[in-house]
């Protein structure tokens, strides 16, 4: 497998927590991790295996980080890259917008016949989410909040499924 690079955006610490998690059941050196505030352009073209990672603020919002980036994201040729998302909200206090945030970036990014690791939206219970396309979320989605206990297993169970997409 070629290497990855995993872009994460954190506030509170969580995404990067799950970040690491997803590095490590990648089994560490094969994925590199970045902090989006501190990521120039340079930094996503240099692989063929990208992660985006954000969380959802408030009502959906992006993460600020990606927010600032996301405009210069988006003039970027993608093409011939595989790219997997990963988000993490709230579906006990934000069921309206869970995990809105991943969505949104989903809807920004060029070449979405490139995005790989849709997930399963059962197990989780809102009512809407701008992640979930065709009955699917359009990559992994945690809740650390009402489902902590959870995390480990979705993120061991999504990577594997994407070490098998990444062939």
């Amino acid at each position: 497998m070629k290497k990855t690079g995993l872009f994460y955006g954190t506030s509170g610490g969580r995404t990067r927590k799950v970040a690491l998690i997803i590095q490590k059941e990648f089994g560490g050196k094969a994925v590199d991790l970045f902090d989006i505030k501190d990521t120039r352009v340079s930094d996503i073209m240099k692989y063929d295996n990208l992660i985006f990672g954000t969380s959802a603020w408030g009502i959906g919002d992006m993460q600020d980080d990606w927010e600032t980036f996301i405009d210069e994201l988006v003039t970027l040729d993608l093409s011939g890259k595989r790219i997997a998302l990963f988000g993490l909200g709230d579906q006990k206090n934000y069921p309206g917008s869970f995990a809105d945030a991943v969505g949104t970036l989903y809807c920004r990014l060029p070449n979405k016949e490139n995005i790989i690791g849709y997930t399963s939206k059962e197990g989780y219970s809102y009512y809407y989410s701008a992640a979930e396309k065709e009955g699917k979320f359009i990559g992994l989605v945690i809740d650390e909040d009402s489902q902590p206990e959870l995390t480990a297993g979705r993120v061991k169970k999504w990577v594997s499924q994407l070490k098998k997409e990444l062939k």
